[in-house]
């Protein structure tokens, strides 16, 4: 066995202990497509409102362990590895390597759920993600929750970039729990989930499409509500400029600032708090103010 073999194998594993830690019944299905083959893992009444979670870069959909118990009780949740990244999803003939190809794939997967239009809710890069396939599908989002998204409505903090620097230029397990602990004030981390976070950082030939920051002409025009939750501690960027500049830049969006909260722990930490107000923002119902 060759030693990327033995990294996938052990990633894997990690993988597996922790969606065995759902408190919930997961139904894996892998949908075929040109790209490879995307596992979801699906959760809640099948006849209930369809809700996409798209996790955080790095992260995988075993990320939502503290959240689903509360999203699939009254909705039909389906947590996506996203191809070409750590995950239980694998690349195909035809791997993604544009923005074009990335809503492409979104769309395959929703057509292969059988999903019309859907909910999004995506944490960091995942929140860019769902706002960019917003824009590109409209029809096809309902609502978006995103978690301090990241590159939506404002650059990083140089800082941040400079401390994150070592992990992307030779990522280690190590390196990925040592920036988890600095971004986060070493808020303690579920074990299983924290050694999965550190093997996703070795994962063999990872690949993150990037791409350009939406433009105002476009936000301004998106009608889907929009929920905007950022971390109030956060060091990725500065929440209360990125909350505002979210109000400004779309007409139909409510955000809100959480204290204590980071941009790494989320969503685990404060679960509870993101899925109250997520919850009733897409059951129509938020109490939350609007700009932050």
């Amino acid at each position: 066995m060759s030693g990327d073999d033995d990294v996938n194998a052990a990633f894997l594993a990690a993988y597996d202990a922790v969606l065995e830690r759902w408190p919930v019944r997961v139904e894996p299905i892998d949908l075929p497509s040109a790209y490879g083959t995307t596992r979801v893992n699906a959760c809640g009444p099948a006849d209930g409102p369809p809700l996409v979670l798209l996790h955080g870069g790095g992260a995988t959909a075993a990320v939502w362990f503290a959240n689903v118990a509360e999203l699939a009780r009254r909705h039909r949740v389906y947590a996506v590895d996203r191809i070409g990244e750590p995950g239980r999803s694998v690349r195909g003939e035809r791997p993604v390597r544009t923005v074009p190809g990335l809503l492409d794939w979104l769309d395959g997967v929703l057509d292969g759920l059988g999903i019309g239009a859907a909910a999004l809710c995506g944490h960091s890069y995942g929140g860019w993600i769902a706002l960019t396939y917003a824009l590109h599908a409209p029809g096809r989002v309902r609502r978006l929750v995103l978690l301090d998204p990241t590159q939506c409505f404002g650059g990083f903090r140089p800082g941040y970039l400079m401390r994150a620097l070592p992990s992307l230029l030779r990522p280690t397990a190590s390196r990925a729990r040592a920036f988890l602990a600095w971004e986060t004030g070493g808020v303690e981390a579920d074990p299983a989930w924290l050694r999965l976070y550190g093997l996703a950082a070795e994962f063999p030939d990872a690949h993150v499409v990037i791409g350009k920051r939406p433009g105002p002409g476009p936000l301004r025009h998106l009608a889907t509500p929009a929920l905007v939750l950022l971390a109030g501690r956060g060091r990725a960027h500065d929440p209360h400029r990125i909350a505002a500049a979210a109000a400004r830049a779309l007409p139909h969006a409510e955000t809100a600032v959480l204290p204590g909260l980071s941009h790494h722990a989320m969503p685990w930490h404060g679960a509870a708090e993101i899925d109250a107000r997520a919850l009733a923002f897409l059951d129509g119902a938020t109490g939350t103010n609007r700009p932050a």
